[in-house]
Formats: structure tokens, sequence, C-alpha cells
């Protein structure tokens, strides 16, 4: 029986496969991996009543949608690197203001842009970003622009979470970490989270044998976290 570690993705699939790309290269080898989103990305119809003056986007999935809506090109204050080329890609003046939504926030406060600022978000969103920032006297608003539907696990999945090997599972969001757990996971789970909250999401759903918390909320951070972690299993360290 073999029992060696295995990577279990749980991002939308173009995600994980750019996450699974980043860390094999770091490895310099092939990595066993099952890609199994817990959730997919829907678009949902945006009627806009005033046009914004900037654009506030604290994910990937906000950036493609505020380019689907065919907006000017606005000023776009992102949440870490990949939003902001996204951002940039569809043609928006985007401007990296921090690696986490609380970095955004304090970024925004500081450079208190002029007019509307609206956020993009996904229909389960955290922080409450544009209420804090009228609190501080900026004129915010926000739109849900995307949903973030659960998928139920594939069979392959379902066979690897029963099984006994371990699997390293790299975690998101607190929302992966709590669809996760409706999957019923026997195996067990050695999570990589990019942040405390998503690290306490999964201690109190998951309950896994192992977890680290990357060393900063970004991609980069990510992988060197996940390398860890698979080289200490492959080494037989706890």
């Amino acid at each position: 029986m073999d029992l060696s570690p295995r990577l279990l993705l749980t991002r939308p699939v173009a995600a994980s496969q750019r996450f699974l790309a980043a860390l094999e290269t770091m490895t310099g080898a092939p990595i066993p991996a099952l890609l199994s989103p817990v959730m997919e990305i829907h678009p949902v119809e945006v009627t806009l009543s005033s046009m914004p003056a900037a654009l506030v986007l604290t994910s990937e999935n906000g950036a493609i949608r505020a380019g689907e809506l065919g907006l000017p090109r606005l000023e776009a204050w992102c949440v870490g690197a990949r939003t902001a080329a996204v951002a940039r890609d569809k043609g928006f003046r985007a401007l990296e203001a921090g690696p986490d939504a609380e970095a955004l926030l304090a970024t925004l406060l500081t450079r208190r842009p002029p007019g509307l600022i609206l956020h993009l978000r996904g229909e389960h969103a955290r922080g409450d970003l544009a209420v804090r920032l009228r609190e501080a006297g900026l004129d915010a608003s926000e739109v849900v622009a995307y949903r973030q539907v659960a998928l139920p696990p594939p069979r392959k999945a379902q066979e690897v979470l029963a099984g006994p090997g371990p699997l390293v599972v790299p975690l998101f969001s607190p929302r992966s970490a709590v669809l996760l757990s409706g999957w019923a996971p026997q195996a067990p789970l050695h999570v990589v989270a990019i942040s405390e909250a998503v690290a306490d999401a999964a201690a109190q759903r998951l309950r896994p044998v192992g977890l680290d918390i990357a060393a900063a909320p970004s991609g980069v951070a990510m992988v060197a976290a996940t390398f860890g972690r698979l080289s200490r299993l492959a080494d037989g360290a706890p």
C-alpha cells in the first residue's frame, strides 16, 4: 500500500494548475497531485446605478468580472500581485495595495482616493471593506459580481479522502476549509493555510494532523510552505 504523501488542490482548476506548476518548478520534479475544486465561479449580473471613480478588487475573479463589465480604464486597488496582474491585463490602472484585505484597507485609508470606490466581490466575502471605508469617511459601495458555488467531491477525491495516505492540502480561504469538511475526509490531512483565519477554520472543521501557516498571505509564500510540508513528510518528519 502506497502511503507516500499526495497533494490535494481544492481551488478552481486554472488556479490549481498554476499552483502545481509553481510547486513543481521549485521541486524540479513531478508531484503526485489531485485537482479537486471545492467550488466553481459563476458570474452574477451586475447593474451599476452610477459609474465609480475607482475599483477595489480583492481577488482574481473580481478582476476578471471587472473586465467583463465593460468599465472604462479605471484605477483599481488590488489585493496581491496576481489580482493586480489580471486587472492590468483587463485594461485597468492596477495598483497592488497589499497582500491581503486588511493591508488594502490600510492603504486606502492612508491614500484616501476621491470619488466613489466600488468593491466588486464574490457572494461569500470577509472583512466588510465597503462598510469600513464608509465609516472612515470615504465614498464606498460594493456589488456581488460572482458566486462561489460549492461542488461535490469527484469519485477519485472520495477514494483518496477515505484512504490512509497523508494528504497535503493548501487552503486559501476559510470557506474552502468549510466546504472540504463537508466532503468528510478521513485521511490524515496536513493543511497549509494562507492566513491565521484560514488556519482557525481548518483547525475547527478539519482537525488536521499537521497545520502550517504561510509566512505571508501570498501565492509565493504558499508554494514555499507547501514545499516545506511535502519535504518534511517525505523525510519522515511529523
